[in-house]
């Protein structure tokens, strides 16, 4: 794999056991239905990603820096859910912030929509959730 740089990370607890909210996770971000592999999807219009789906983690690429992976770890209350977003530009990776504006609040949009889709879940799975 390319060499990756984390730009920010966010996580929470489902009170709920790993593999409910990986299937959950999975059906939110994979609504085509695969769950395992390496394939290419069209998140956008004339925009596609490579996914990635190994264990309990799902990951996209797209683009020329963007990397965002998912995954459900053990936790003693449920699961763990993690979101981690990595710069992966192979070239011109110092020029990812300059070229994205949208990095300025980045890392707390991130965590807001995070935040919200956590809501989502525990609404899905009837659980409590909350952020770690």
């Amino acid at each position: 794999m390319t060499k990756r740089k984390l730009i920010t990370e966010v996580a929470g607890i489902v009170e709920a056991p790993v593999d409910v909210v990986f299937d959950d996770l999975a059906d939110a971000l994979l609504p085509e239905g695969r769950r395992a592999g390496r394939f290419t999807v069209e998140d956008l219009p004339g925009h596609t990603s490579t996914v990635e789906v190994v264990g309990h983690t799902i990951s996209f690429q797209g683009g020329w820096w963007y990397r965002g992976e998912w995954s459900v770890e053990p936790h003693p209350r449920g699961a763990l859910l993690v979101h981690r977003v990595f710069n992966v530009a192979r070239s011109m990776r110092w020029g990812v912030s300059p070229a994205n504006r949208f990095f300025i609040g980045f890392a707390d949009r991130t965590r807001q929509g995070f935040a919200e889709s956590l809501v989502r879940t525990g609404r899905r799975l009837d659980c409590p959730t909350r952020m770690a």
